[in-house]
């Protein structure tokens, strides 16, 4: 007879859950945004409606949530969403903007996160792309970062999201060398649980649907093997363009908005 495991999984079943996808939001608003990047607060409340239910029917591929920058909507919106269903979510935050930048963060909401049972992790101190950054800048960026966390939160502080998904070998060495112990990257794709030191996520934008997002957690879906072979194609598209003239392209596709000024 099979032997039941923690939280009443047989070795079948446990198997079968060893999945997951980790999913990446931004900044949440109530009203409608032209911004792919910005996504209503029905929607989110939907998406989360939707992880409640797979968690709770102990899904094959379950979900899980991350958020990068900081921005306020994360603690105003979405972490009363996840509360409500007993969901806890890692926000990766941008160590220089909190409580400097307006419309983000700062040490309080971090703190009552925390307190909630939310994760806190790293998403560098200026959100520079790691992968242009010299010793010294690669330093600040993470090493900085992560001492400002862990001294204003009291708590230690071993993920980090890197900035636009970009890194190489010297970003990871630096990675180690300050202290994190998991990356975060933009790559679309499930998996194992545990996770291992590089994990990838599935950056969620306004145009897919609530019935797209459920496909992906469906075991003989494709969608997730469409994605990965599209972020390939754009990983090309960068080295052949440049992220210069990348990002110039991708503020045009997304129909980014300008930044806040800082205060």
């Amino acid at each position: 007879m099979e032997t039941s495991r923690p939280g009443g999984l047989n070795r079948d079943q446990m198997q079968q859950a060893a999945r997951r996808i980790y999913l990446l939001y931004h900044e949440l608003r109530p009203a409608k945004s032209e911004y792919s990047y910005v996504l209503g607060t029905n929607a989110f409340a939907r998406h989360v409606e939707l992880f409640a239910a797979l968690r709770e029917r102990q899904a094959p591929i379950l979900p899980e949530i991350t958020f990068d920058d900081g921005h306020r909507s994360n603690f105003e919106y979405a972490a009363p969403v996840l509360d409500a269903k007993g969901l806890k979510g890692t926000f990766f935050i941008t160590a220089g903007w909190t409580g400097s930048k307006r419309d983000f963060m700062g040490w309080d909401e971090l703190r009552s996160l925390l307190q909630s049972g939310h994760r806190i992790g790293a998403h560098g101190w200026s959100h520079k792309l790691l992968t242009h950054c010299n010793e010294s800048e690669l330093a600040v960026e993470l090493r900085d970062a992560k001492h400002a966390l862990e001294d204003n939160l009291g708590a230690p502080v071993t993920t980090m999201s890197l900035p636009g998904g970009r890194y190489n070998k010297a970003v990871l060495t630096a990675c180690k060398s300050a202290g994190y112990t998991q990356i975060f990257t933009s790559v679309p794709q499930a998996e194992p649980e545990p996770a291992g030191e590089m994990v990838g996520r599935l950056n969620i934008l306004s145009g897919m649907t609530l019935e797209w997002i459920d496909d992906l957690f469906r075991p003989a879906s494709t969608t997730l093997t469409k994605l990965g072979r599209q972020y390939r194609i754009k990983e090309t598209a960068k080295t052949l363009l440049g992220d210069r003239l990348y990002e110039r392209v991708w503020a045009l596709a997304n129909r980014r908005e300008p930044e806040p000024d800082m205060e």
